[in-house]
């Protein structure tokens, strides 16, 4: 499985004719640090370019398309910055509990480097990607019952998980290109209380920001086509 070195690699570019030159390879980009004046804001792109010796070091930052897995196989004990999660755990609006396995495809925006290496740092996958991904993902799933989710609602899940992680990721620099569902199971008394407790959580506080924004707590923020024309039927004529 594939470590945050994926995304950032973690050594100093290597250095050539005593420190003067530093070659970024294809597929990457290259952010400055200055000694005296901090991260620099320009981005070096593939090819050869010219330092500061001992004031200037280089660090790369891989620019191609990465694939964030969410899996059983994935264990987060040994490195909690691998480009994955393990299984998320997520309860669907019929208050029943899934277990959610997928794939988040993302890309760094290299524009911004200077700004998330300076701001959040080499860890932004336990800072960032990692919570908002398990929120994104089970707020989308109280939108949805258990049969339709496991049905005819699975191309929907993911358009709605993809559009919520854009939404999320792209103000902190990250593009996400697309979101893949790999699996969706129902649980049947294997969570922990715990697990369950902070599942629980996420779902008030989602069915409390409708509340804020003027929804019913069981309420689907997008209605499907036919519902709002259904209901404008409804309504009394003028």
């Amino acid at each position: 499985m594939a470590s945050i070195d994926n995304l950032l690699v973690s050594l100093f570019v290597d250095e050539i004719v005593g420190g003067f030159i530093v070659t970024i390879p294809p597929g990457h980009v290259g952010c400055i640090y200055d000694v005296f004046r901090g991260v620099l804001k320009n981005v070096w792109y593939p090819g050869m370019h010219f330092k500061i010796p001992l004031i200037q070091r280089v660090k790369l930052f891989n620019a191609q398309l990465i694939e964030y897995t969410i899996s059983k196989d994935i264990s987060l004990k040994d490195n909690n910055e691998i480009m994955g999660d393990e299984v998320i755990h997520a309860v669907t609006a019929d208050n029943q509990f899934v277990s959610v396995e997928a794939t988040v495809l993302i890309k760094l925006d290299t524009e911004r480097l200077p700004e998330i290496w300076q701001n959040i740092g080499e860890n932004f996958v336990s800072k960032v990607v990692r919570p908002v991904t398990r929120s994104r993902i089970r707020k989308v799933l109280t939108n949805h019952t258990l049969v339709k989710a496991l049905s005819t609602n699975r191309s929907l899940i993911e358009d709605e998980v993809k559009q919520e992680l854009r939404d999320s990721l792209t103000s902190h620099g990250l593009f996400v290109e697309n979101f893949y569902l790999s699996s969706l199971t129902p649980l049947e008394n294997s969570l922990g209380s715990n697990e369950v407790k902070d599942i629980l959580k996420d779902a008030d506080m989602i069915k409390n920001e409708r509340v804020i924004s003027g929804l019913r707590p069981d309420s689907n923020p997008n209605p499907a086509p036919e519902d709002t024309a259904s209901s404008r039927s409804s309504m009394p004529q003028s």
